[in-house]
Formats: structure tokens, sequence, C-alpha cells
């Protein structure tokens, strides 16, 4: 007997430094139908707001991409890509395109000199497009800056010492702009849980250089609460790109609105997630390693808690799966299974490039069948 035709919902994050999530997604449609071929297959790739946002969005159709003159974080001169709505009514930003970790070489990172510029001049370049409505991508950033560089994209005057902030010349046109910052991180901005601490030692900060910078965040937190009248150093979200997430939140009075949103959700409104959803029978998410991180909040949680929500089964495909990673997603009504069967290194993924995920899913949808 042949199996009834299902409507199959694919959702995947990216495999992060070998795939996007648009070739994760590709990957895992070619699997599936090598062995369902009767069967309804849609892709929606998704992002956190980091790397690949973009990309993930653009996929869903209706956007069109757009280039902006900028700084790159080490100061060098950058191209950054950005989208805007086709009808020119919205625009998604990506801080990883003009600030981002992956624009430097290892070997170059600097923690202490990385600027956070080049997303305030991307910004700028939307406000000159005329367009309002923005959603900006804060993960994967190169920065630990507090966001002054990002201020300083905007108009505002910050010295290089980071102790004295003007926002006199902040551009007035943000005065209409809704921003909604796509971001997971709750962390503060100072201490042990912050900014510096968490996030710095990835950017290329030693054990007294995370010290340092965590000072000088704590300069630029005094300086520009003197000049909102607002602390926003212990907010959930402050320590986000290196303290990006403490500027927004300390200039949002001068936007029409602001919040900080989980980036996935973001990224799952414009992808048309939900109205997929409701007509899937089946939802296939994934990300590069499912773990214990996987539990709090990543793109393969959030899929499967709102597949359990729809009453729609779940599996989730990873690089690699750990026990507490299959547990967490297990909690949630969804299954795990590994693209490969042992841990391998990024240059050895980049090798076998989509063959193993294409195989996993050929085997899930085999046992299905």
């Amino acid at each position: 007997m042949t199996a009834a035709p299902l409507h199959v919902l694919v959702a995947p994050d990216s495999f992060k430094g070998t795939l996007s999530s648009v070739q994760v997604a590709s990957a895992i449609a070619a699997g599936w139908s090598r062995a369902r071929p009767a069967d309804e297959v849609r892709l929606a790739p998704l992002a956190d707001g980091g790397e690949g946002t973009l990309v993930a969005i653009e996929a869903a159709g209706g956007w069109s991409r757009r280039l902006a003159s900028v700084h790159g974080p080490l100061g060098w001169p950058a191209r950054a890509a950005w989208l805007a709505r086709v009808d020119e009514t919205a625009a998604v930003v990506e801080m990883a395109q003009a600030s981002g970790l992956s624009m430097v070489a290892p070997q170059a990172r600097d923690a202490w000199g990385a600027t956070s510029i080049g997303t305030g001049e991307v910004l700028r370049a939307v406000l000159g497009a005329g367009i309002r409505d923005i959603v900006l991508g804060i993960g994967g950033s190169a920065t630990t800056d507090g966001g002054a560089g990002l201020l300083r994209g905007l108009g505002a005057v910050v010295d290089a010492a980071l102790t004295r902030v003007d926002l006199e010349d902040l551009d007035p046109r943000l005065i209409d702009v809704s921003l909604r910052v796509a971001s997971d991180v709750t962390n503060p901005l100072l201490g042990p849980t912050g900014a510096a601490a968490v996030y710095g030692p990835q950017k290329g900060a030693t054990p007294e250089l995370v010290q340092r910078l965590d000072a000088r965040l704590s300069t630029f937190a005094d300086a520009l609460s003197a000049a909102t009248h607002r602390d926003e150093r212990e907010t959930a979200g402050a320590g986000a790109a290196g303290g990006v997430g403490f500027a927004l939140l300390s200039i949002a009075t001068r936007f029409r609105s602001l919040q900080l949103v989980p980036g996935v959700d973001l990224v799952m409104a414009a992808a048309g997630f939900d109205e997929a959803l409701a007509i899937a029978d089946l939802v296939i998410t994934g990300e590069g390693r499912i773990d214990e991180q996987t539990a709090f909040g990543k793109t393969a949680m959030g899929v499967a808690r709102r597949a359990q929500a729809a009453g729609v089964r779940c599996i989730a495909i990873g690089g690699g799966v750990t026990e507490e990673g299959r547990a967490a997603l297990a909690a949630v009504g969804a299954e795990s299974l590994a693209a490969h069967e042992r841990a391998i290194s990024l240059d050895e993924a980049r090798a076998v490039g989509t063959a193993p995920i294409e195989a996993a899913a050929e085997a899930a949808a085999r046992s299905l069948t």
C-alpha cells in the first residue's frame, strides 16, 4: 500500500560555519523526496537574528537586496547588504553584514578596537531610503564597544575614551522609526554574565582584556546614562552584541517604538512559518549542533514548541546530537537524529557538504514509510 502524501514543512537554521539555512533546507528536501517523492515539501529556512538572517528572510520572497557603503568592524571600507520589502515599507538589517565576527580573520580579531559603526551606517542608509519599519538582527558581532560605534554611525558624538556622549546630532528621523531588535541574548551589560565576560573571549579577548573591556563598558554606561537619564545596564539583553543592546535600549525614547524580540520569532514571521504550519502534517527543523544550549531558545527548540502547540509531529536533524540536546527536544515532543555519527571538525563538515544531511532526511522518510 502506498503511503498517503504528506505536507512537510522544512524549517532549519544554518549549520554555523558550514552551510546556510537555505542549503540545509534544500538538502533535507532532496533527501526526503528520494524516499517519499509524492509528499509536498515547503521550505522555510530560518535564522536567529545572527549571520544568515538576510538569506533566510530573502528566501521567503517579497524582498530585494540593497548594499550600503560602511566602515567594517576594524574600520576598513566595506559593503553591507540589507533587505527592503518590495513595496519599500520595511527593511531587515543584519549586524553581521557590517560589524560581523566572520568579517575578521581569526588571527586579526580585536575585541578592544572593533567598532559597531558600520551597523549605524546601514541604519542611516535605510532611513535615507525612506523606510521606517526596521528589523535589526544583532547576532554574530565582532564588537565589544557598548554600541558606541553604532551611535556614532547614527550621528551621535562619542569621545575616543567613551567618557562623554553628545546626542544632540543623533539622526532626528529615528523618531518615526519602529525598530524591532532580533536577539536571543538576555545578558546584562556588565559583570561575570556581561558582554565582555561571556562573549569577549570568542572575539579575541584574553582574560586580562576581558577585565579592561568590562571597565570600559562601565565607563561608557555612566556617560550614556548621564546623556539619556536612563540606566539600562542591568536590563536583560543589554549585553547583546557587545553592548549594542545597551546602547539601543538607552536611546529607546528617540524611536517611535523599540523592542528586543527573540530572533527566531521575527524570522518565522517574515518566512510565513505559522501559515505553513497550519497545513503541515510534519515539520523538519535542524541546526549544526543539538546540545544543552538547544533548550535556551535556539531555532530547533522554537520550531519544536510551535509544532507541539499545533499538534504537528516534529523531527530535528543536527550535525551532531548530544543526549542533553535530545532530551531537551523530547520534552516538547520532538525527535532528534544526527547527520554525523561522530563529532567532526568544521573543515571535515565543509568537505562532506550536504550529503550527510540528505542521507539523514532520507532515512527519516523511509522510517516513516
